[in-house]
């Protein structure tokens, strides 16, 4: 489904700043697949999602997406087939439109937000219903005025309503409260589940990528240094975890966000 291909990036070459962001990588991700992935701060993972999506050509290696080689082509292209989610809840949405037309940009209804059919309003309502958090009935309110749980909300809504072939999630209910990124957390499962999304998730939290999903990575300097199948997982602590990553990567994870919401 999505096949990486020994890619690699460099920041700042041959200066002072040079910065070894992915190190000859490689990555299968398979149709289906609920992928969790962990690491210090500047260990790559962001850079990773980043080369998916095209923000940037990567310097060498390949990456095919359903059998398509997609590595020179631009992120707006990519988009038609991936959906992403950032930690800042303000990014994804068009704050001073509406809710509706929010949804409306994101499902592309016939490229005027003058043409919302009854159709695409009862879809959009229904899967505004799905959420529990009250937005089909703020459908006329600025996304502005939302709060960060519910615009991150909105904004899976948005990624997902046409399903996509890839979702990557970058930390998405970091900057939230605990019960409103308990929330976006559970939403993010039912979506992934119901409609059988191939999914990439970044997280700090390490129990939270133990318990979620079918497989977990952890990255350091650009590399994976652990991969867990699903039955691993199972049988694997935050601890365990922890003395992994210390035997992959030469060192342990000290004052790092990972290590400090180890036990979250």
């Amino acid at each position: 489904m999505l096949k990486i291909e020994h890619i690699s990036k460099v920041f700042n070459p041959g200066t002072i700043n040079e910065k070894i962001a992915i190190d000859d990588l490689s990555l299968d991700v398979k149709e289906g697949d609920f992928m969790t992935i962990i690491g210090a701060n500047g260990s790559g993972k962001s850079t990773l999602f980043n080369a998916i999506a095209g923000s940037f050509i990567t310097d060498k290696g390949k990456i095919i997406l359903y059998g398509k080689d997609v590595t020179l082509l631009p992120e707006h292209i990519r988009a038609r087939s991936i959906g992403r989610l950032f930690q800042d809840p303000l990014s994804g949405t068009a704050p001073h439109l509406t809710v509706l037309e929010n949804l409306a940009l994101a499902a592309q209804s016939g490229g005027w937000l003058s043409s919302i059919t009854r159709d695409d309003k009862e879809r959009f309502i229904k899967a505004l219903k799905e959420l529990d958090m009250g937005l089909e009935e703020r459908l006329d309110s600025e996304v502005g005025l939302l709060s960060g749980g519910q615009r991150q909300a909105l904004t899976l809504v948005m990624a997902t309503i046409n399903p996509p072939k890839l979702l990557l999630l970058d930390e998405h209910t970091a900057a939230l409260d605990p019960g409103s990124a308990a929330k976006v957390l559970n939403i993010t499962k039912k979506i992934v589940e119901e409609n059988k999304l191939t999914c990439l998730m970044v997280t700090h939290n390490m129990q939270q990528a133990l318990d979620l999903g079918n497989r977990l990575i952890m990255m350091n300097g650009g590399e994976i240094v652990v991969d867990l199948n699903s039955e691993e997982k199972k049988r694997t602590t935050v601890e365990d975890l922890l003395d992994l990553f210390k035997k992959a990567a030469g060192e342990s994870l000290l004052n790092d966000r990972v290590l400090l919401s180890a036990n979250e």
